[in-house]
């Protein structure tokens, strides 16, 4: 390989003339730069630029956060659906929604906050704490349905006053998955999809737990099971974005499109940069 140093467009930095300063600059930016689009599929956030190097001395989080939530969410839709005569909510899956979806996704978060990704940060630190809070709430430790039935947590699970209000909490989840869905237009179609799925999901899921804590349980059922199946959808998206993140990893000769965005729908600052955009109205 020649030792002459040139920038990423290719131009001899010796040969150029220009200052000491300048070409140590470009230097610099050549050995960080990346594509926008392959970051935005790498992180799940439209590109930023952050000090130091640790994007290059890391590893990527995001495959690790998606595992957490699709190995959770995947099998908890089929309870939800009833299949093979699964049900109960998805107590069975209560180890998994610790283990998997809380730990890691909390994990995945961690180490987003370091690599300065700000979204998919707060993205995967709020699922993670969504199902170590579900999870908590199966545990009989927790007493959170025994509560409503002299410490029995069976009972307590079934009944209204358990119900009606833990569907405040699916309800408000599905606003926080609205205003995700907002941001992640400038992510990829992808994510985007996931929380606009997510937000049916979880509404509807809200409103099983309604009808039940009202005695409608054959309504109930069938939120439920129409819940599960948007859950289900959620998940088969989750499965493809994964499986192209971990195509990406490994340097895959093939990779799979997940809509990019980022370089479609221009952001505020962009914006502002452009020529005749004045900075004060902003």
């Amino acid at each position: 390989m020649s030792g002459i140093q040139r920038d990423h467009a290719g131009t001899d930095l010796a040969s150029a003339n220009l200052p000491a300063e300048h070409v140590e600059r470009l230097r610099t930016a050549g050995s960080v730069a990346i594509d926008p689009r392959l970051f935005e599929e790498l992180y799940l956030s439209p590109h930023n630029v952050v000090k130091g190097n640790l994007r290059k001395t890391f590893g990527n989080p995001t495959p690790l956060a998606l595992v957490g939530f699709i190995l959770c969410l995947t099998p908890f839709s089929c309870d939800l659906m009833g299949w093979r005569g699964a049900g109960g909510n998805g107590a069975a899956g209560t180890a998994t929604y610790f283990f998997y979806g809380g730990l890691l996704m909390i994990i995945g978060s961690v180490l987003e906050f370091f690599l300065g990704n700000t979204f998919p940060f707060v993205v995967f630190g709020s699922f993670g704490a969504f199902w170590l809070s579900y999870g908590g709430t199966l545990q009989p430790f927790y007493n959170a349905a025994g509560a409503y039935a002299g410490g029995n947590q069976g009972v307590g699970l079934s009944s209204a006053g358990f119900t009606n209000s833990f569907a405040f909490f699916l309800l408000f989840f599905a606003f926080l998955n609205f205003i995700y869905m907002i941001a992640s237009i400038r992510t990829n179609v992808v994510f985007f999809f996931i929380f606009f799925f997510l937000v049916i999901t979880m509404t509807i899921i809200a409103g099983s737990f309604w009808q039940a804590g009202q005695g409608n349980a054959s309504f109930a059922m069938t939120l439920q099971k129409t819940g599960g199946g948007f859950a289900f959808v959620v998940s088969m998206l989750g499965w493809y974005l994964f499986t192209a993140q971990i195509l990406l990893a490994v340097d895959f000769p093939m990779v799979l499109p997940v809509g990019d965005l980022s370089t479609v729908v221009n952001g505020r600052s962009g914006r502002i940069a452009e020529p005749g955009v004045s900075t004060e109205s902003a």
